[in-house]
C-alpha cells in the first residue's frame, strides 16, 4: 500500500478542509445567483406524467422496522416487469419534493447538506410496463419522467459500463445518480465534495427501504467505468457526472 496516497485520500473523509475556507468568498456570499435545482427541459421533450404517491392504491403498506430488518443487497431478480406506479413510488422515495421554497431550494424526502441536493436521477429502463426501453430523467419538481433517448443493446451497454456486473443487464430498471457539483460548491466551495458523497448514501438507503415495500430488491453499485456510464447518459463528465448506481427488480 502507498502510505502517502492512503493518507491523502483519508484526508477527504475528514472535515479539516472546512477550516481552510474563507466562506465569505463563496459564490453564495459573493451574491452570485444560485444554480437551478433541476436541469432544464426542452419544449418538445417527451414527458411521462407520474401518479402522486398519495393517490396510489397498489403500493402496500410496510412498517419501517420491517423494511429496515429486511433490507439487504439483492442481485437476483425475477423476470417480471415493474409497474409505472412502482417506479413513481421509488422516484418519490429517493428524490421527491415535499415543498418547493424558491427556484433554488426545495425540501425533499431525503436530507442534503444545506438543502443543496446536487443530484439528478436517471433511469435505465429495460422492463417497465408502459415505458419503452431507454434512458429517462426524473423531474422532481413536477414529479414527472423525461424520456432522454434510447440505445441499441442497452442491456449490454449498462453491463459494460458497470465493469461487467451482469445483474444490471437483468434488472428491469437501474437508478443512476449524477451530481451537478456546482449546486453544492456554490455554498461550500471545496468542502462540497465530501458532503456530496454523504448525500448519495442518504438517497440510496431510501431506495433500499422503498424497494422492500414493493417486494423488490436493489444493490448499490459504486464500481463502474466513469467515461462509459457518462457517455451512456450523455452528460459531460465535468459539470455533471455519474456518482452512484442501483439496479432494481422484483425478488
Amino acid at each position: 500500500m502507498n502510505k502517502k496516497a492512503i493518507d491523502q485520500y483519508r484526508y477527504f473523509l475528514k472535515d479539516n478542509v472546512r477550516m481552510t475556507i474563507d466562506f465569505y468568498q463563496t459564490d453564495q456570499n459573493r451574491g452570485k445567483k444560485p444554480p437551478a435545482i433541476e436541469k432544464p427541459v426542452h419544449a418538445d421533450s417527451r414527458i411521462i406524467e407520474l401518479k402522486p404517491v398519495n393517490t396510489m392504491q397498489n403500493i402496500p403498506d410496510m412498517d419501517l422496522a420491517t423494511a429496515i430488518g429486511n433490507r439487504r443487497s439483492r442481485r437476483k431478480y425475477l423476470q417480471q416487469p415493474l409497474t409505472l406506479d412502482e417506479i413513481s413510488f421509488l422516484l418519490w422515495s429517493v428524490q421527491g419534493v415535499r415543498k418547493q421554497i424558491d427556484d433554488a431550494t426545495a425540501y425533499r424526502t431525503v436530507p442534503s447538506a444545506g438543502c443543496r441536493h446536487s443530484f439528478e436521477t436517471y433511469l435505465c429502463v429495460l422492463n417497465v410496463s408502459g415505458l419503452e426501453k431507454g434512458i429517462y430523467r426524473y423531474l422532481p419538481l413536477g414529479h414527472k419522467l423525461l424520456f432522454e433517448h434510447t440505445e441499441d443493446n442497452l442491456e449490454n451497454r449498462i453491463v459494460e459500463a458497470a465493469l461487467g456486473q451482469p445483474f444490471l443487464g437483468r434488472a428491469p430498471v437501474s437508478f443512476i445518480w449524477t451530481t451537478v457539483p456546482y449546486r453544492m460548491e456554490w455554498r461550500y466551495d471545496i468542502a462540497a465534495h465530501k458532503v456530496i458523497a454523504i448525500d448519495a448514501g442518504h438517497v440510496c438507503q431510501n431506495l433500499y427501504l422503498a424497494c422492500e415495500a414493493i417486494k423488490a430488491g436493489t444493490c448499490a453499485v459504486a464500481a463502474y467505468n466513469q467515461d462509459l456510464i457518462d457517455r451512456l447518459l450523455k452528460v459531460d463528465g465535468g459539470e455533471e457526472f455519474t456518482i452512484y448506481m442501483a439496479p432494481v427488480g422484483k425478488v
